[in-house]
């Protein structure tokens, strides 16, 4: 469980991480100590900026809201200022998901923070929300059901201990209804009950599986659920926990209000009010549709979640390794092959990280997961098979990768062989083109060079970069005995020419 420490400690400290959880109604930081296998939270910061609320009709986000958000993050800056980039992590959610200019917003917001940002798919922030709520609870056996009701998006999971086993996150959020059902701030009883409904509507595709599945204990998390959860307490609806029945008094409390600057609910802040129908109209809409009587509050969220992942990393247990070996497995790789195909791209790495730049662990990871799914498009098809695992990976639920990395995988799979696809490194960020260039680049030399699943040892290799030259140097006569290789490695030279890339042969 995260624990907050009561001293107000902001020295530098190796043992410091931080997350920070781009919200689409609110923004949120954590600073936690992580020592003796435990993370204890020593500053806490949230703001409301409602994000989402500046999306537009062409779902772009408004000057005036990537504003709010940037004037947030440069509070957010000063806490993290002394941190190595690889102790904090930066995440965006639905609404970012949603703007078309979110670059915009991202390379404004890296610039104040010194440190990527990332975009997360729903399912992996549904992921990520379940990792934080479940190291907040006992560790019971039984399943759970966790709600975190967004500014944007809903999740929903139902795990057991730690482990989720089913995900999903749908588009509804007390800001996005609020705007469509609360727009001008009137209540009435006709708007609540649509956006109830049409929260139910969202619902249908959902609820049969999961009733199926069933769960033993409800758990809420985040703003919308910690507000109405005090909203029933102060009113005296309820003594800890959301239930049906309170949450029938609290939407009558409501509609007895004609705007919603009038709601005078002791617990709500001035900020809450505006999105608080909206909010409650969905958790109505969610208690009637699975048939909960019961959800309690947990102080876990996506941020703590954030933390948990980063610890899970840092002590080798990257839940990216076990999407990767899943994939593996799933799309029948070919084990051994991809093995010899990593392990020859790894050693040129290792050659020419210093002198190409790709000093950063991130690179080795990467080009480490390409080269053992670089053909699981195999499994679609044996033509154009490249293409088929770009695809693949660029469009499937993978736990733990970011939209982001599963595009950066998923282009050096697409360019492992053939003429290099030079338009698809175009569509990378500029400062990740020339990087990944030269990471696939290595993969392509790998797979060439493995081009004989058979089980014949290559001589050793040197790989030796400068500039745009990449030189390989074989031991004596090796190339005259491999007629084959030699030819394949004329033709990668001509390939490489379009990228402006030379490949010399010793």
């Amino acid at each position: 469980m995260l624990e907050q420490d009561s001293a107000n400690d902001k020295s530098q400290d190796s043992s410091l991480l931080a997350a920070i959880d781009l919200g689409s109604n609110s923004f949120h930081m954590v600073v936690a100590r992580h020592t003796q296998g435990e993370l204890k939270a020593i500053d806490l910061m949230s703001e409301k900026v409602q994000l989402a609320a500046g999306l537009d009709h062409t779902k772009n986000l408004s000057q005036e809201a990537q504003q709010r958000g940037l004037d947030c993050l440069s509070r957010f800056a000063q806490r993290i200022t002394s941190l190595p980039r690889s102790a904090v992590r930066i995440v965006g959610t639905n609404a970012l998901r949603e703007a078309k200019n979110a670059n915009e917003f991202m390379e404004q917001a890296e610039r104040i923070l010194g440190t990527p940002l990332e975009i997360i798919a729903g399912r992996e922030e549904a992921r990520l929300i379940y990792l934080g709520v479940s190291h907040t609870l006992a560790d019971d056996m039984g399943k759970r059901l966790v709600i975190d009701i967004g500014g944007g998006s809903t999740e929903f999971i139902i795990g057991e201990r730690f482990e989720p086993q089913e995900l999903e996150s749908l588009h509804m959020g007390c800001v996005s209804f609020s705007k469509r059902f609360f727009p001008d701030g009137e209540i009435s009883e006709s708007r609540f009950n649509k956006a109830k409904t049409a929260a139910m509507q969202e619902l249908l595709s959902i609820r049969s599986r999961y009733r199926e599945l069933g769960w033993s204990s409800c758990v809420g998390s985040s703003g919308t659920i910690k507000a109405a959860r005090n909203a029933l307490i102060s009113c005296g609806f309820s003594a800890e926990a959301v239930t049906a029945e309170g949450l029938n008094a609290l939407q009558q409390k409501l509609l007895s209000y004609d705007n919603v600057s009038d709601i005078d609910i002791e617990s709500i802040k001035p900020e809450r009010r505006a999105v608080l129908p909206a909010g409650i109209a969905i958790l109505c809409g969610i208690f009637e549709s699975l048939g909960i009587e019961e959800l309690y509050f947990s102080d876990g969220a996506l941020r703590e979640g954030l933390l948990y992942d980063m610890t899970g990393r840092l002590h080798h247990e990257d839940v990216r390794e076990r999407t990767i070996n899943a994939l593996v497995n799933r799309y029948h790789v070919n084990l051994h092959h991809a093995e010899r195909i990593e392990t020859t791209a790894l050693v040129g790495w290792a050659q020419v990280k210093d002198s190409w730049h790709l000093e950063e662990p991130v690179y080795h990871d990467m080009l480490s997961w390409a080269a053992r799914t670089h053909q699981i498009g195999l499994t679609i098809a044996h033509s154009q098979f490249h293409k088929h695992s770009a695809y693949l990976l660029n469009n499937s639920d993978l736990p733990g990768f970011t939209k982001l990395d599963q595009q950066l995988v998923a282009v050096l799979a697409r360019g492992h062989r053939r003429k290099f696809p030079k338009d698809e490194f175009k569509q990378l960020p500029k400062k990740m083109q020339e990087p990944y260039k030269r990471l696939c680049i290595l993969l392509r030399l790998a797979v060439l060079l493995n081009r004989n699943e058979g089980t014949s040892r290559l001589p050793a290799i040197t790989f030796t970069a400068e500039g745009k030259k990449l030189i390989l140097s074989f031991p004596d006569n090796w190339l005259e005995h491999h007629p084959l290789t030699a030819a394949d490695l004329q033709q990668e030279a001509d390939y490489l020419k379009v990228i402006d890339y030379k490949l010399r042969i010793a």
